[in-house]
């Protein structure tokens, strides 16, 4: 780079930091939080409890979907009318089922979500045990020698089975 380059370059940085330190910087008023700060806690409780059903592993509070959005707009619009919990998870869950439900209740048509878990985690040992009581049972030849050790050679002039 030459001198007047270098001169030109200088002069470029120094009239954009004139051109961008010249603009005043002010932040804007920030809005509220909320209209109603108790409302919104009480949304957040309950939308906490509530599956978001386009991620289904988030809650609808946690979750930015269109469909998140929208049925937290639901239940604010819902506590605004004086709507309980009790009222609100019950209306989710008669149209949406207990899917909606972040905690399903225990009940037979939830069984395989509570129990099922557990069964698969039985089952997968009950295999394991029975593959390795057959495998124990089976004699030495049946198994391909490791290449990595060390056996007879009859090359080598070594003991030959």
């Amino acid at each position: 780079m030459t001198h007047a380059q270098a001169r030109f370059a200088r002069f470029v940085l120094l009239a954009c930091l004139a051109l961008f330190g010249a603009t005043p910087l002010r932040a804007g008023e920030a809005a509220p939080a909320a209209e109603d700060p108790a409302l919104e806690a009480r949304l957040v409780e309950i939308t906490s409890e509530l599956r978001c059903l386009v991620c289904q592993n988030q809650t609808i509070a946690d979750s930015h979907a269109d469909l998140a959005v929208d049925l937290r707009n639901q239940v604010r619009e819902m506590l605004r009318r004086g709507d309980s919990r009790e009222q609100i998870v019950a209306y989710m869950t008669a149209r949406y089922g207990d899917f909606v439900l972040y905690r399903p209740p225990l009940k037979e048509s939830t069984a395989l979500l509570w129990f099922g878990p557990a069964l698969l985690m039985v089952a997968g040992l009950a295999v394991l045990v029975v593959v390795l009581r057959r495998r124990a049972r089976l004699p030495d030849e049946s198994f391909e020698p490791d290449e990595d050790m060390p056996g007879p050679n009859p090359a080598a002039g070594g003991p030959t089975a």
